[in-house]
């Protein structure tokens, strides 16, 4: 009943609802947003990486956080990596979130840290919550099977912003929108950018990457700092630079910001690069990048990282059920154009039919440019069953190959059907099969 009530009633009528379960939440934990300062990150990509980057950034100045993210949860010293799959996790109901409010300031937190979706703040998740510091990471095209339109998508996204005029700002510079963001009544504003010159902010110069991180120069208002990520790509040095003018807001110092970035190993499921033997002489990446956008700029640092070990690039992708259809073939694309070997597969069908998922993203390789004569069970292969196709990507590996594995990132289940949730983790099927072909000497 409740189902289907769910797909009859309003979205803006569910809204209501939603709306008064974040009242009754927030007086059934004492308003505990009042007693601690929260920092909301908000946009397309990069929410879930900033987020754990702001709280090292604090761990490093000695300063208690707590945070709500996709992939963990984090009161003080304990992080609870998040094992099962829902359609709330990112940020959850408003009396999950108030009550992991309510824990942080229990737990003596002077900070929490909150990845604030789109969905989220159109649902009124995070109604009632008076953030200290707000950032906007970037927008593309995403969750228009919920939004309709992507004006539809800002809005919700412009929210945060509009909710909270006492907030600090952080925004990024490089986004068409950014204006959009910056120009709304706020305390203090922050830009940051990896091409222009801001007049209070951060920009990030002399960039170089590398597989295994990236480094560059952050210049901001009062002197500059060289930054040695561990983790690669540009777009983690535009989610450090997000970061790090968050620090600035807090008025923390420089040095302390720089080495709370360079203390991050990895983030889960974020080019989180998978080794089990010093035997193994090719890479494996397992990343949740799962639209366009995110995917082309994984492929862009891999491949940039690939340029003088040489080796091909053999990716594992699929698309997720119940969201845009019109990415999928663009995603299939994408893989013809960067990709040497291509194994198309399952991925979060939920209700629809995940072999037609497959079919559509598939469909786009021979778009994907020049690169290759595309042959199926040549040099791209159709393959239903996703553990199967994780064994056939790192079957095909040779010495300096990276297989680059992507869509589920660190979740350890697979949506399948109405609302059914099976145990299913790239990370871990992928470590199994270099098992089985290398040994196991690494921890």
């Amino acid at each position: 009943m409740k189902k289907l009530l769910s797909k009859i009633v309003p979205q803006s009528l569910k809204n209501q609802f939603h709306k008064l379960e974040a009242v009754s939440a927030i007086a059934v934990n004492g308003n505990p947003s009042k007693k601690i300062k929260v920092i909301g990150v908000t946009g397309t990509k990069g929410k879930t990486t900033v987020c754990n980057m702001i709280a090292a950034i604090l761990d490093a100045n000695g300063i208690k956080n707590a945070m709500e993210t996709t992939i963990n949860t984090k009161i003080g010293s304990e992080i609870t990596p998040h094992k099962n799959k829902s359609r709330w996790i990112t940020t959850p109901p408003a009396p999950v979130v108030q009550s992991f409010l309510k824990k942080a300031v229990l737990a003596g937190c002077e900070y929490a840290v909150v990845e604030a979706t789109s969905n989220a703040l159109d649902q009124h998740r995070l109604y009632g919550i008076k953030f200290d510091t707000v950032v906007f990471t970037n927008l593309t095209q995403e969750h228009l099977e919920y939004h309709k339109t992507k004006e539809n998508y800002l809005n919700a996204k412009l929210k945060l912003f509009q909710e909270n005029p006492q907030a600090k700002f952080v925004v990024n510079a490089d986004d068409v929108n950014w204006n959009k963001f910056y120009s709304l009544l706020g305390v203090e504003k922050f830009l940051y950018s990896i091409k222009k010159s801001v007049d209070h902010g951060a920009i990030a110069r002399k960039i170089l990457t590398s597989r295994e991180g990236a480094t560059a120069t952050i210049v901001y208002d009062g002197g500059q700092v060289t930054v040695s990520l561990n983790i690669p790509g540009i777009f983690n040095v535009q989610n450090a630079l997000a970061s790090f003018c968050v620090g600035l807001a807090l008025g923390l110092d420089p040095e302390k910001i720089k080495a709370g970035l360079e203390n991050i190993l990895l983030v889960s499921g974020r080019m989180e690069p998978i080794k089990v033997s010093k035997k193994q002489d090719f890479t494996v990446i397992v990343d949740y990048a799962h639209n366009p956008d995110s995917l082309k700029n994984v492929y862009e640092t891999v491949t940039d990282g690939m340029k003088n070990a040489g080796g091909r690039l053999i990716t594992v992708l699929g698309a997720t059920g119940r969201r845009d259809k019109t990415k999928r073939p663009i995603m299939g694309a994408l893989a013809g154009h960067y990709a040497d070997l291509v194994v198309f597969t399952n991925e979060d069908p939920y209700d629809e039919d995940p072999e037609t998922i497959m079919e559509e993203v598939a469909e786009g390789i021979h778009k994907g440019g020049d690169k290759h004569q595309w042959r199926l069970n040549r040099n791209y292969w159709k393959v239903l069953d996703r553990s199967i196709a994780i064994h056939k990507a790192i079957k095909e590996a040779k010495k300096n190959d990276v297989v680059l594995i992507t869509g589920k990132g660190a979740e350890e289940v697979m949506a399948v059907g109405e609302s059914e949730f099976v145990p299913f983790s790239d990370r871990e099927v992928a470590r199994n099969e270099l098992i089985i072909r290398f040994g196991k000497d690494i921890k």
